[in-house]
């Protein structure tokens, strides 16, 4: 006996359209969706490592920017017409509407965060070459399962061609921000 071969039919959505569904009431306000390349995507409920690591890296980060910088915490970044995902946070360079009159652009990211509990794969494997392919300079993926910070750099041709890891005891220098140096436990807790 053979197997049925069956190909199922999915709909992918442009970011307009993600905007419409959310003013037309499908998504709302409180659910926790993104999307990325035209799918919308459920994101992890936020736990209490989760929450209180982003808050380690907003205040870190907000020290250091000190209004050089827009220091984005888990906002929507429209990276193309069918990506707008929502980072743990985002450095951007400054504008004087703090991004009021658009989403911000991959040309103002300078450096993105994702922070993974239970995400670490889909951040990993989808996420990193999406910001990658978008051009974002840098992204870090704070893995809390493992108790280290992914450093992603230098994208070409839609990935990352330099990774590293840094552990408790180590620095976090980034490669986009010149100046810009976290502890990793001051990030990991």
């Amino acid at each position: 006996m053979g197997t049925i071969s069956m190909h199922v039919a999915t709909r992918h959505f442009n970011v307009t359209e993600y905007h419409r569904m959310a003013r037309a009431g499908v998504l709302t306000e409180d659910e926790r969706v993104e999307l990325v390349r035209g799918e919308i995507v459920p994101m992890s409920p936020i736990g209490s490592r989760h929450a209180a690591c982003v808050s380690r890296l907003d205040m870190r980060l907000q020290q250091w920017a000190r209004e050089r910088f827009v220091v984005f915490v888990q906002n929507p970044i429209r990276l193309d017409d069918d990506s707008e995902p929502q980072p743990d946070l985002a450095v951007l360079k400054p504008r004087g509407d703090f991004y009021a009159d658009a989403h911000p652009m991959p040309g103002d990211v300078l450096l993105v965060i994702e922070v993974a509990d239970a995400s670490v794969g889909y951040d990993r494997e989808e996420k990193a070459p999406l910001y990658a392919g978008a051009g974002i300079p840098e992204m870090w993926l704070v893995d809390l399962s493992e108790a280290v910070i992914e450093v992603y750099s230098n994208p070409v041709d839609g990935i990352y061609s330099a990774v590293r890891q840094v552990a408790r005891g180590g620095m976090l220098t980034s490669e986009s921000l010149p100046g810009l140096s976290i502890r990793a436990e001051d990030i990991l807790g």
